[in-house]
């Protein structure tokens, strides 16, 4: 496949038929003046060494070296080459909980703004460790597969609200399964899933999915988010969530919970408020786990061609220079070049 880094200078190509324009209408006007100067035929006598193939053919070479010298800018690039990369580190999955329930600001901005100001630097402080994102309420599904791709972790991560998944509610357990089955199938990695959430556990059977994944070693770790007191859900009309009754929806951090469910899946429970103290402990936490061969990196890069075309530029330029405008004394029995 081939393709151009930059095709904006390719435009810069027509600007080469512009100039055979202006070339032919200047050789025209000169053989218009040639030609009230007097005779062709006495003209050609008086001027013997004087060629019309030679400056045409500079020309040519010189309007092929511009083309091929805008090629160049525009760097072109052939094929594919894949590179193959093996990192040494650790496998996070990343279950953010999306409900409505974290839209509550007992955390500043909200739950929700706060748990991704937390991821994004935890990324920021990932070198060699593979990420992936999995997003849960009523249901959960993976936003972004486990990768090393940081910038598109955070991309991605800057996306996630409450309107990505219409079934409301608070399925840990679903989550940490979906988080389990998104790993490589790399050993001997230290593997982590780190649920951030306020812990109103709808569903049930959170510590059961922890459970199963201490067995299969991997570490669950609790990030819970907001007050233990509670605090009213934004609407985002300037109200207040409600229930059937039409009393304010109080959301609580539920802690116990969190700790039930870290414990079970053998990490640790961490408290998320307006400090940055949970996320020192959580980087702490996570330098503990073994560090591994990750499975093979490979991504593919286009083959930068633009050596090729310089070598061309350089070449037509010195075959230009070494033409004469004129006939080369010389020379005068080599034929190439007809005379004028």
């Amino acid at each position: 496949m081939f393709r151009f880094e930059d095709p904006i200078y390719l435009w810069l190509l027509l600007a080469v038929p512009v100039l055979f324009l202006v070339r032919f209408v200047v050789w025209k006007q000169r053989k218009n003046k040639l030609k009230k100067f007097g005779d062709p035929q006495l003209l050609r006598q008086l001027m013997p060494d004087a060629s019309v193939a030679r400056p045409r053919v500079k020309f040519a070479l010189l309007m092929a070296a511009l083309s091929l010298l805008i090629v160049l800018l525009a760097r072109p690039q052939m094929g594919s080459r894949i590179s193959k990369e093996k990192r040494n580190g650790i496998e996070t999955i990343i279950a953010l909980d999306i409900s409505n329930s974290m839209m509550a600001t007992d955390v500043v901005p909200s739950r929700l703004d706060k748990s991704k100001l937390l991821v994004e630097n935890l990324v920021d402080h990932f070198t060699n460790d593979k990420i992936g994102l999995v997003v849960f309420a009523g249901d959960a599904f993976v936003q972004l597969p486990i990768t090393s791709d940081y910038v598109s972790a955070k991309m991605f991560l800057q996306n996630i609200d409450p309107s990505l998944i219409a079934s409301q509610g608070t399925d840990i357990a679903r989550a940490i399964d979906v988080s389990m089955h998104s790993f490589t199938q790399a050993e001997k990695v230290g593997k982590a899933i780190i649920v951030i959430t306020d812990g109103e556990d709808h569903e049930g059977g959170a510590v059961e999915a922890a459970k199963i994944a201490r067995k299969k070693g991997i570490n669950v770790f609790i990030l819970g988010v907001g007050d233990p007191k509670g605090a009213p859900i934004p609407t985002g009309d300037g109200g207040y969530m409600t229930d059937n009754t039409g009393q304010t929806v109080m959301s609580a951090l539920n802690e116990e919970m969190c700790r039930e469910v870290a414990k079970a899946g053998s990490g640790v429970y961490i408290h998320v408020d307006n400090t940055s103290d949970a996320q020192s402990r959580l980087n702490n936490e996570l330098t503990k786990l073994q560090k591994g061969e990750t499975e093979s990196v490979v991504y593919s890069e286009y083959d930068e061609q633009f050596q090729a075309f310089g070598i061309l530029v350089i070449l037509l330029l010195i075959i230009e220079i070494c033409i004469l405008e004129s006939r080369n004394p010389l020379l005068k029995n080599v034929k190439i070049f007809k005379k004028k």
